[in-house]
């Protein structure tokens, strides 16, 4: 397997903790948001932030180990 180098693996540190903000933001707005279908929305946005940010841990994880 392909090892990272450490300027890559700091870029993937990076977009984990932009997902972690971005499902944060919209988990904040879904919070705040009185209307249930942008509610439901914005809550749906934020779950799949959340799932990038699991996909991503798993492979930073990994590459980790090897590095």
């Amino acid at each position: 397997m392909y090892q990272l180098t450490t300027k890559e693996l700091s870029a993937i540190e990076d977009e984990i903790r932009a997902e972690e903000i971005t499902a944060k933001t919209f988990n904040w707005c879904a919070s705040l948001c009185e209307d249930e279908e942008v509610r439901m929305s914005l809550e749906k946005l934020a779950e799949e932030h959340q799932l990038r940010i699991a996909e991503l841990s798993t492979y930073f994880n990994r590459a980790r180990k090897l590095h």
